[in-house]
């Protein structure tokens, strides 16, 4: 006979997995957060969305998450995992390189904003403690999102991505006070601010030693053995026994899980057994944390957010412009660009995860009310997903700038008429080493790259590099494509470059394109648009720690080297191979049926 099961826990587990395979790939297609995905999925598929409606539409049965409890169980564990991997991420000497803007800019965006938005919080009636703790939660930024519009632009390495991930940085520590503050302000509602936060750090203390003794004495003996034993389940089993573990010895101690968590990983960071853990748990965090968000998604109550989409536009602009204007002031204290501050402060302006943490954990413990909890947490979603249109805010006012002041003759330099030659697309590290080996063997080349700054520094140095944006046909003409023997793509944002093949495909589909992929899938994908070589950073790396290896242990320099050429022509048949196949796959898909 066949067991009974639970039909409302399986098809809630239905609603999830098909977020998280539906669509949040759909929202990563336009080019937007899945954060926002998994929220967006939470209000609209959970009780207080679409599941209002069964009675009146039975089949929303199947599509909407009926017991809630199921879900955020298990969603809470999202954030012990993000703390956890937050912690592994930390190491000393990471923090000790950034220390002028993580523990002096970052910092003081946190106390400031917090002390801005918390008076907002007083003057719309919050009892000051209360309002100190929403004014600190909403001083938070998005990581998540922040880093994702940036690594995605190729704008992390940057004075306004540096400084962003900085702020971001002291963010992330300042997480875990805030929790143990609110765990504090729930047992003692009644206390002033300062006996509160005292109180907090007193027992943070304690627990926090308690949690590191343990951790010194048993944490690299314990992975010391599992490490002996080379299995990746028992490595797992370890990890998950750390994180949850430590999670609870702080909540027994009434904390936050999520502190025990962080402090085990930042013992963890120094160790080496950090990079292991960390790829081994990250699947977890990247699915724990997106049921976080849906379960926050699911507290969203529409009705109440549509009644009132004044005072919501009202927040989410406070919010935003208060935490921009501090951000941007003490940008520029600490010598930050103006272009690159006012970015910074767009960035850093809306709201963030943590914000999700810290009052939905706030609600739980009776310290807001629902109707204020769902108020906020709507905001506080409507403000991320403005962090893309505030990046594109931000390009369009550094442009503007950029545009006022007087350009750098450099700039202006017009490439040399040559015949027979290579463009080289990206003068960064890669584009330098190509130009070198061309100079050295006689080879007429033009280099250019968008940069403006790095492009007039290194033409100072003596480089002749010219500025200009290789996806525009007039540039690469100006660089003489119709006379140009090759060109060589050394530049990492996968967009662009689809772009500049498009076109230079259209003007000479006869030349030779080489590109630098990001790994096989890249490569495949750049035969496919018309590239004639893809040279993939993963195998060209493998390639040639093999060749060392091989060398290392005694092979003949002579059968290295043809062993090597054999093995890259292989994989290089093999991708082009795929991407004749994937080409005649869509042609066939698109050809119209014939009628038999």
């Amino acid at each position: 006979m066949a067991a009974s099961i639970n039909i409302s826990a399986y098809s809630d587990v239905l609603v999830v997995l098909g977020t998280a395979g539906v669509v949040v790939p759909v929202f990563r297609r336009l080019g937007l957060s899945s954060v926002l995905g998994y929220l967006g999925a939470g209000c609209l598929l959970g009780p207080l969305g679409l599941g209002q409606l069964i009675p009146h539409f039975p089949l929303f049965y199947w599509i909407t998450i009926v017991d809630t409890k199921s879900v955020s169980a298990i969603a809470d564990l999202g954030v012990v995992f993000l703390l956890f991997l937050v912690g592994i991420e930390l190491s000393y000497e990471r923090l000790m390189s950034m220390r002028r803007l993580v523990f002096g800019l970052g910092f003081l965006q946190v106390l400031l904003s917090t002390l801005a938005l918390a008076a907002v919080a007083i003057f719309m009636g919050q009892a000051p403690p209360i309002a100190v703790m929403i004014g600190a939660c909403l001083a938070l930024s998005s990581t998540a999102v922040v880093l994702d519009v940036m690594t995605a632009q190729a704008r992390l390495k940057t004075t306004a991505g540096r400084t962003s991930f900085s702020i971001l940085l002291a963010q992330d520590l300042a997480v875990v006070p805030i929790l143990m503050f609110i765990s504090i302000l729930a047992s003692d509602a009644n206390s002033s601010v300062f006996y509160t936060i005292g109180s907090a750090l007193l027992r943070a203390v304690l627990a926090v030693a308690i949690i590191v003794i343990i951790g010194r004495l048993l944490l690299r003996p314990l992975f010391r053995l599992v490490g002996s034993l080379r299995s990746a389940e028992v490595l797992l089993a370890a990890s998950l026994l750390v994180v949850i573990g430590t999670g609870t010895v702080a909540a027994l101690a009434g904390l936050s899980m999520a502190l025990g968590a962080f402090v085990a990983g930042l013992l963890l960071a120094e160790t080496e057994y950090r990079k292991a853990i960390e790829a081994m748990l990250d699947p977890f965090k990247a699915l724990l944390l997106g049921l976080f968000f849906f379960s926050v998604g699911m507290s969203i109550n529409l009705r109440e957010v549509f009644s009132q989409p004044v005072y919501l536009l009202a927040a989410v602009s406070a919010m935003v412009i208060i935490k921009a204007l501090v951000t941007i002031a003490l940008s520029r204290a600490y010598k930050v660009s103006w272009p690159a501050a006012i970015e910074t402060g767009l960035m850093i302006g809306p709201g963030g995860e943590f914000a999700f943490v810290g009052i939905s954990t706030a609600a739980t413990l009776s310290l807001i009310s629902p109707t204020t909890s769902g108020f906020i947490l709507a905001a506080t979603s409507l403000s991320m997903a403005l962090i893309p249109v505030m990046s594109s805010v931000a390009a369009r006012i550094n442009a503007a700038q950029a545009r006022k002041k007087s350009p750098d003759p450099a700039l202006a330099v017009q490439p040399v008429p040559q015949q027979k030659h290579a463009i080289i697309v990206g003068y960064g590290r890669i584009g330098k080493v190509v130009a070198t080996l061309f100079g050295q063997h006689k080879v007429a080349f033009t280099a250019t790259d968008q940069n403006a700054y790095t492009v007039s520094q290194d033409r100072a140095n003596g480089h002749e590099v010219y500025y200009g944006d290789a996806s525009s046909l007039m540039f690469l003409r100006s660089c003489g494509l119709e006379d140009a023997n090759a060109i060589i793509i050394t530049i990492g944002v996968k967009a662009v470059v689809d772009e500049i093949v498009r076109k230079v495909r259209i003007v000479r589909p006869d030349i030779k394109i080489i590109a630098r992929a990001q790994d096989a899938d890249h490569a495949r994908h750049l035969y496919e648009v018309g590239v004639t070589e893809a040279v993939p950073e993963t195998i060209e790396a493998s390639l040639q720690i093999s060749e060392a290896a091989l060398l290392g242990v005694g092979i003949a320099a002579g059968y290295v080297i043809a062993s090597i050429h054999e093995t890259r022509d292989v994989f290089r048949a093999e991708l082009q191979q795929a991407a004749r196949d994937a080409g005649i796959a869509e042609t066939r898909a698109l050809r119209p049926k014939q009628k038999r």
